[in-house]
């Protein structure tokens, strides 16, 4: 791979209690693999759940390897309004940190999410995923991935072949 590749993160807000001790482990495992292949730039589209864990583990990826970029690919400004006072600054940390940021809409619209979904996919070569197989916004994001001919990598499936 060329350090021009773009990976792009799509997954589930719930993640299942089997998974959710191995999956950080494989996430930073994974990221390491793709850096050493010469991935560099990581697009997160915000949300609470797997988007939040793939931000996280690319900024401690940053701390090893500073040439590496986290590119957020937002719905709107207000997608945190409902949110919990942990999740908002734990968002908040993570859009400070971020090297870029772009939004589909200023405010919330019935079509800001699956713009944002096919932000992160569009220029993507890779799409790491936590995707159980049932219909979402994350079903909605494979299945534009794979429309777009996008490599995808789904860490549901490896954590299921692995228990």
């Amino acid at each position: 791979m060329q350090n021009t590749y773009i990976c792009c993160f799509t997954g589930h807000r719930d993640i299942h209690r089997d998974h959710i001790a191995r999956l950080p482990e494989l996430l930073n495992t994974l990221l390491e693999d793709l850096y050493s292949k010469g991935v560099k730039t990581f697009r997160a589209g915000g949300a609470m759940g797997f988007d939040t864990m793939a931000a996280l583990a690319v900024l401690r990826l940053r701390e090893a390897h500073p040439d590496v970029r986290l590119e957020l690919c937002l719905p709107c400004h207000d997608q945190t309004k409902y949110w919990s006072l942990y999740n908002k600054m734990v968002y908040a940390k993570i859009l400070r940190k971020c090297d870029d940021a772009r939004y589909a809409s200023e405010k919330f619209t019935t079509s800001c999410m699956f713009e944002r979904n096919r932000m992160l996919v569009d220029g993507s070569h890779l799409c790491v995923a936590y995707y159980d197989g049932n219909g979402s916004g994350t079903g909605y994001t494979y299945s534009y991935a794979q429309k777009k001919g996008v490599k995808i990598k789904n860490l549901y499936t490896i954590l299921e072949n692995d228990a």
